[in-house]
């Protein structure tokens, strides 16, 4: 551990939240001189207190232990190069516009990265009026299903969120070309041009 860099990011959090060092040693119980000597890097809050400060700073525990709390760097707002999470314990789905520190259910998720579906894995677009109707033969028992189906575009994204034991039809209104993209429960994360 770099306790300089640990210092420096409790600096700037706490600066960050409008607090003092007193103020910040009050709400952790240690003196406003243990906070100046964390902050000069001369030593590292002990382990009972790291999930407090943590909190207290608004930051995630590893985040304070690696002093990193630098910005991602912008990636221009294209939907397209969107990031996908999902968490294998509850399927909850998280969708970032870039990179992000993403947890679920106590589990660090990583970025799913899309396949291109093959024939048998695409789904079945028509034309209907001013929309696409998308349907699939895809299995939607308990075990095996589509948790998810959306149609992304470089300023837009419309995601429809899919049940087990439900019929697949869903409509997307007809505006210009970009991606639909869905996550199988057994297979991952597929996507195929519109």
């Amino acid at each position: 551990m770099d306790y300089n860099k640990i210092g420096a990011a409790i600096s700037r959090c706490r600066k960050e939240k409008g607090l003092t060092q007193k103020q910040l040693a009050q709400l952790l119980q240690v003196s406003d001189k243990t906070v100046s000597k964390w902050e000069r890097g001369c030593g590292c809050p002990e382990v009972s207190l790291l999930p407090g400060l943590a909190q207290t700073l608004g930051l995630e525990l590893e985040a304070l232990l690696q002093g990193e709390i630098e910005a991602h760097s912008h990636v221009g707002g294209n939907l397209q190069k969107g990031l996908y999470y999902v968490c294998p314990e509850c399927g909850n789905l998280i969708f970032a516009a870039g990179s992000a520190a993403i947890s679920c259910c106590g589990r660090k998720l990583e970025a799913l990265e899309p396949v291109k579906a093959i024939d048998h894995q695409r789904l079945l677009v028509e034309e209907v009026e001013d929309e696409w109707l998308v349907t699939t033969g895809h299995p939607m028992t308990k075990e095996h299903y589509l948790s998810f189906i959306a149609f992304v575009r470089g300023d837009r994204l419309q995601l429809v969120k899919l049940y087990p034991e439900w019929d697949v039809q869903v409509r997307f209104p007809r505006r210009g070309h970009g991606r639909l993209i869905w996550y199988c429960n057994k297979h991952g994360l597929f996507y195929q041009l519109l």
